[in-house]
């Protein structure tokens, strides 16, 4: 493991843990508390979170193996995300918290093994404006957008 992986991937580990103490904590009625952003109630918007944004490993193992990305733009990807969380608008935080454990374990994991070459490797998608590396789609994906979600489930239960 490079040192850029384990540092990215204690950071990811961070991260996880405190959504996963901060989804822990919401009573029954912040779970459906309506977040404005997403126009998703807290409840969907943590699952998206466990389901989505850590399931980013995914997406980078296709770069890794030399596979062309999906060339989907941010509306698509937000289309599709919309289409998810409404039809599993129904889970549990049992299942949720389930999806952000398990996916946040492998994506810690995943990227605790890469070296430097990983995650500099580069895939285009237009949704990342082109190209884009292993570790900018992380960051992206859940130090931008993944806590972007948190910050708006905060604002929909006054933390």
């Amino acid at each position: 493991m490079s040192q850029r992986a384990e540092e990215l991937s204690k950071r990811i580990e961070t991260f996880r843990d405190d959504a996963i103490t901060f989804v822990e904590g919401l009573s029954d009625d912040e779970w459906n508390a309506n977040c404005e952003w997403e126009e998703w109630t807290a409840g969907m918007t943590a699952r998206h979170i466990g389901a989505g944004h850590f399931g980013i490993f995914g997406m980078c193992g296709m770069v890794l193996a030399g596979k062309e990305l999906p060339q989907l733009t941010g509306e698509e990807i937000n289309a599709m995300s919309d289409n998810d969380s409404r039809e599993h608008a129904d889970t549990t935080k049992s299942q949720a918290l389930e999806a952000m454990r398990d996916n946040g374990a492998k994506l810690v994991e995943f990227v605790a093994g890469l070296s430097d070459e990983d995650l500099d490797r580069t895939g285009s998608m237009p949704a990342f404006g082109g190209e884009a590396s292993v570790n900018q789609m992380i960051e992206f994906v859940i130090f931008q957008s993944a806590r972007e979600h948190i910050d708006s489930i905060k604002k929909a239960v006054g933390r």
